[in-house]
């Protein structure tokens, strides 16, 4: 067993702080947020959260890297298992709506903080990797329905993602304002774009 080292007891740290900070942040939003403030929505001191992270955009990109990461492990363990481009899509469609639906102000805290890229260069090289990391989680879903249909796409892998990402966003939109039906569109739209983004006829 490798022997910890005060790096890898430091990384443990900024992870604690970060998931402790994260319920906070997308409780409050961008602007309304700063070192001091987390704090007094967690057990941690602001000078501990200082000590450990520079500054509130440190911090974010550092809690919305992790929380989106786990996210993308948990979507495609449950699309793998699928069989026929049907089975597919209803996973993709089922595996989006519930990960809305499990934590909606988190999906909410990332397009915040997307939007904030336009206007803080800080932001951007972050945003821009998680975009990434986004845009191809969906295009080896497309890829792979187009695998079992025995065709292939029609379309380019960032063309996929923001139509993918349109309708996510769309859906949070109105989940957020109390709308019944949001999370069943969702997994309707979804199923229903897979077949248009492939070749026709194999």
């Amino acid at each position: 067993m490798r022997r910890r080292t005060p790096a890898d007891k430091f990384e443990d740290r900024r992870r604690e702080l970060a998931d402790a900070a994260l319920l906070a942040l997308a409780d409050l939003g961008y602007a309304r947020t700063s070192l001091r403030t987390i704090a007094e929505h967690t057990k941690f001191s602001h000078g501990l959260l200082h000590y450990y992270f520079a500054d509130k955009v440190e911090l974010i990109t550092y809690c919305v890297r992790r929380y989106k990461a786990a996210c993308v492990q948990r979507y495609e363990g449950g699309v793998g298992d699928a069989a026929t481009p049907g089975e597919l899509a209803t996973a993709c469609a089922d595996g989006l709506a519930a990960a809305l639906a499990e934590a909606p102000l988190m999906h909410r805290m990332w397009y915040d903080l997307r939007t904030q890229s336009l206007y803080e260069p800080a932001f951007r090289d972050d945003v821009a990797e998680i975009d990434e990391s986004l845009r191809d989680m969906i295009w080896r879903n497309v890829s792979a329905y187009a695998s079992l249909a025995g065709t292939e796409p029609t379309c380019s892998s960032a063309d996929a993602y923001a139509l993918f990402d349109g309708l996510f966003q769309q859906a949070l939109l109105r989940h957020l304002a109390g709308e019944e039906a949001a999370l069943d569109d969702l997994r309707r739209a979804v199923r229903e774009l897979f077949p248009r983004l492939v070749r026709l006829g194999g």
